[in-house]
């Protein structure tokens, strides 16, 4: 399996990026783009719920989306 990596450029609340900053500063060995991939594999590891293979495929894809887009919506 081949592991691809997509870029995302958003806009996040100030007090966020501040919090994301002072980590980072405090953990020279993580970058923002590990935080991010951790958080989010996190939630949607955490909250994929189905009993078959089918279901938690389209369960994935739903939790995703709806996590990205109210993630970073506008």
């Amino acid at each position: 399996m081949m592991n691809t990596n997509i870029s995302i450029l958003t806009e996040i609340p100030e007090e966020l990026h501040q919090s994301l900053k002072t980590y980072l500063d405090s953990h020279p060995s993580w970058d923002q783009d590990q935080v991010f991939a951790a958080a989010l594999s996190r939630f949607l590891l955490e909250n994929q719920r189905s009993d078959n293979a089918r279901q938690a495929a389209q369960n994935y894809r739903t939790c995703a989306k709806v996590y990205l887009e109210t993630l970073f919506q506008t």
